[in-house]
């Protein structure tokens, strides 16, 4: 499969080879100047090649094939510290593009930092291929292919490990640098912290010799001269780079306290503008990261360890964060900024001694060989935290929210911990951080290993909002991040198990809620997820409703690992819930077949089963299917279940069958009885007769608010009275996000003047739900 981009297209390439040479850890050292609003600094890479590297013989075609037509250029590095004994150039077919190393006489257009940015080049992708012509033999060589975007690269170096002092004492080849480097990644997982004190004195150690490299629009490409496979390519590098202020992984903006922060985005092209990487989700790798940034801000980031400050220089600290278990590089997150921390008031000296247990040592590790994916400090396997229903929380955010998180977002975590935990068992991570992010978020929520990232707008109202969110990004921590999906296109995998179990873990939060109470809010909320499929479907591309659009393909990558995602980069898809609903309609479904309590039953099990590893659809299903007894499986398969549901648009069969029984839940019948009596009321004339009674209108949960505000939407008037009485009756301008969004969408539908402060309120502190919204045109 080549890689083959369309520039009028909107699909985001992967491009790093990952069938070659695989990411096995980050070292990350960096600055953060918020003067410059530029992070700056080194990363050190540590590879594992392929196992299917070959020599290829010199005679393989050499070919330019960028779009310009013009010789691509490679930054030629100083002279190396440790002469090259082997000038000889190899070759190997590994890439997309064709280059050649400036010759005698040609014009050098690079930039004076090394860093080619060039436009053309991401649309000139045509081929599986790199040609790397050195103008001697017209042979090949291997060029390792990072995803890169928005950087300043101004350096690559290998690293020499063989230097590192006592390095001799885990590796027999202590002169032979990749052999080192291949015992160091190789290291079994009770070893942890010696791995970790490695890597890290790796990282400081000395430059043997810099690299070639080049950039283009989505790429950083390093060869070595003479390396010809991956095998010889070095398996420890390292690349000093900048990023830039525009870049799009990173937002420097304010918080609501008017105090500088910057904090990764969520963005459609993840972290490849933070840090030079592979990015395809099978590149699963560790990290670990020191941050310098001024003494009055918090460093936060996905990181095992609640990192403390260390004290530098004058007005200066540093931060050090560590993972080890392995997961995309997309996950990595971090924050800078003035926040206040949190912590829960009360805490047992039980739960201060099941918290210290659950740092990983040698003794933790009794159960090794039980799990499936690769070794790693795995808490399925730590005896102690498969009992931890709560694990230790922190919440951050700018000063001026503080009260509000108190009194709103901390008292939740432990119930809704509890209740993820009740439900599928061990939590994945040790730890969690929760941050209120700043006004400019453009989602409610967004889950990174050990940290959350929460918008202001969760704050507000009553706890529903904020419930529910919260429930939905810890379900993250086991569909999206300890469970990822194989093929990005299958975002249902993530998002559709998400807001099934967020309905499930928020009915269990609610301690006080009876059980058919909860089933009836479930109700509710099935019954709005309906609506909104319904208005998504009508108003989106076909082709976006597509919950697996590679079909049989799905999963499939080029033979050097890169591959596109499809409407990847399309600014509508940030904004559509289709994986969110039908993904979430699907598992609901499946629970109603099977039973709920043979389904869950069994999704214990896949969770035990995956943990740690990345999935397609059909391993879910097929699991499913083998896991029930066949009287229950009826005429389901995973053919009609991809048929019906993941591989057509619209919405599904099986469900507009149940669209009867959604209309029939209790709470949407008195949202109705309720749009009756609004609707007489905005009928009534201006001056009514006296004997008209005045209607008595029930209190409504926030959930049955949304859908009597949708209902009303679809009213072609109503009057400015009718509005006024609604806002009195419900006090909508006090109610939580979802409840002022169609509050808003009326007042702009109806010209209703007298609340345009509403909508200039909704526009400044929610922007996540005001950017889908088209009366954001609005002068006020």
């Amino acid at each position: 499969m080549d890689v083959k981009l369309d520039p009028s297209r909107d699909d985001l390439p992967l491009m790093a080879n990952t069938s070659h040479i695989l990411v096995k850890h980050y070292v990350l050292d960096l600055d953060v100047d918020f003067e410059s609003q530029i992070i700056e600094g080194t990363i050190v890479l540590f590879f594992e090649s392929g196992n299917r590297f070959k020599k290829r013989s010199s005679s393989t075609e050499v070919a330019c094939l960028s779009e310009s037509n013009e010789a691509c250029k490679f930054r030629m590095p100083e002279p190396c510290q440790i002469p090259v004994t082997n000038t000889k150039t190899f070759s190997s077919k590994i890439g997309y593009n064709d280059f050649v190393i400036c010759g005698k006489g040609e014009k050098d257009t690079s930039g004076k930092d090394g860093n080619h940015d060039n436009q053309e080049q991401a649309s000139g992708i045509s081929s599986s291929k790199y040609c790397c012509d050195t103008g001697n033999h017209g042979s090949e060589e291997f060029l390792l292919v990072l995803d890169c975007c928005d950087l300043s690269v101004l350096k690559v170096e290998e690293v020499d490990v063989a230097a590192v002092p006592g390095i001799e004492k885990f590796t027999r080849s202590p002169k032979l640098r990749n052999q080192i480097v291949h015992e160091l990644v190789a290291l079994p997982a009770d070893r942890w912290r010696e791995q970790l004190d490695y890597y890290a004195l790796c990282s400081q150690a000395p430059g043997c010799g810099e690299l070639l490299f080049d950039t283009d629009t989505w790429s950083l490409q390093i060869r070595k001269t003479g390396a010809q496979t991956a095998t010889d390519f070095p398996h420890a590098i390292r690349i000093r780079y900048r990023t830039k202020p525009q870049g799009r992984s990173v937002t420097w903006t304010s918080d609501q306290s008017g105090r500088p922060c910057v904090y990764t985005v969520g963005s459609p092209i993840n972290n490849r503008a933070l840090f030079p990487c592979q990015e395809p989700p099978v590149a699963m790798s560790t990290w670990q990261a020191t941050v310098r940034a001024a003494a009055s801000l918090v460093v936060l980031m996905s990181g095992e360890n609640s990192a403390e400050p260390t004290q530098l220089r004058e007005g200066y600290s540093s931060w050090h964060y560590y993972v080890t278990m392995p997961m995309p590089a997309s996950t990595f997150t971090i924050a800078v900024g003035s926040w206040t921390e949190m912590k829960p008031e009360i805490c047992s000296s039980n739960d201060l001694a099941t918290e210290r247990s659950f740092s990983p040592s040698e003794a933790d590790f009794r159960y090794v060989g039980v799990c499936g994916h690769m070794e790693y400090p795995c808490r399925f396997q730590n005896a102690s935290a498969t009992t931890q229903k709560i694990i230790p929380h922190r919440v951050f955010a700018p000063a001026c929210l503080k009260r509000v998180c108190q009194e709103t977002l901390l008292p939740l975590i432990p119930p809704c911990l509890s209740a993820a935990f009740s439900v599928l068992g061990t939590h994945p991570f040790s730890r969690l951080d929760v941050l209120i992010v700043p006004a400019n978020f453009s989602s409610l929520g967004m889950a990174s290993p050990h940290i959350v990232f929460l918008s202001q707008s969760t704050l507000t109202g009553m706890s529903q909002l904020c419930g529910t969110r919260l429930c939905h990004e810890i379900a993250h921590a086991w569909f999206g991040l300890a469970i990822g999906a194989r093929d990005w296109t299958e975002e249902w995998l993530s998002e559709g198990f998400a807001t099934h179990l967020e309905d499930v873990f928020w009915a269990k939060a609610q301690q006080q809620l009876a059980p058919h109470e909860a089933r009836e809010q479930q109700k509710l909320r099935a019954c709005l997820r309906w609506h909104r499929l319904q208005d998504e479907v009508q108003n989106s591309p076909e082709e976006m409703q597509v919950l697996r659009p590679n079909k049989e393909k799905t999963g499939h990558v080029s033979d050097s690992g890169s591959s596109v995602i499809r409407h990847g980069l399309n600014p509508e898809k940030v904004f559509m819930q289709v994986h969110y609903l039908k993904g979430y309609f699907l598992l609901q479904f499946l629970a109603k077949t099977l039973g709920e309590d043979t389904y869950f039953s069994f999704l214990r099990k896949f969770v035990h089963t995956f943990h740690g590893q990345l999935i397609l659809s059909q391993d879910f299903l097929q699991m499913l299917l083998e896991n029930i007894p066949e009287e229950k499986r009826l005429e389901l398969s995973v053919g009609n279940i991809f048929r019906d549901w993941l591989e057509s648009s619209g919405i599904p069969q099986p469900l507009q069958r149940e669209r009867q029984a959604l209309a029939e839940c209790g709470l949407a019948q008195q949202v109705s009885a309720e749009v009756a009596k609004w609707v007489r009321v905005n009928r009534r004339p201006r001056k009514r007769k006296r004997k008209d009674r005045e209607e008595v209108f029930e209190k409504l949960l926030p959930d049955q608010l949304v859908l009597l505000l949708e209902h009303l939407l679809e009213q072609k008037t109503v009057t400015p009275r009718t509005l006024q009485s609604l806002e009195r009756t419900y006090h909508l301008s006090e109610q939580d996000a979802e409840v002022r969004h169609r509050w808003c969408e009326l007042i702009v539908k109806h010209k209703y003047t007298k609340a345009y402060r509403d909508v200039e309120r909704f526009l400044q502190e929610d922007q996540e739900r005001s950017q889908r919204e088209s009366f954001s045109c609005i002068c006020l």
